[in-house]
């Protein structure tokens, strides 16, 4: 991560089994692989719009 920027600890809490297609495609954009897996990411606007989208299936906890 670039310092001075915030970023995000995202943590997949539910499974990706029997998700609509663009679910599954933002969980895998946001680089979540597997329940329980939990991946820091920049805070940008398209990466809240992909959280947004999966909230129901997804922990967000801001860091730094």
């Amino acid at each position: 991560m670039v310092a001075g920027k915030k970023s995000l600890k995202v943590t997949l809490i539910r499974s990706l089994h029997g998700r609509l297609a663009a679910h599954k495609a933002c969980a895998q954009g946001l680089g979540l692989r597997r329940m329980h897996h939990s991946v820091m990411v920049e805070d940008t606007p398209c990466t809240r719009g992909m959280i947004n989208k999966i909230s129901y299936m997804i922990k967000c906890e801001e860091v730094g």
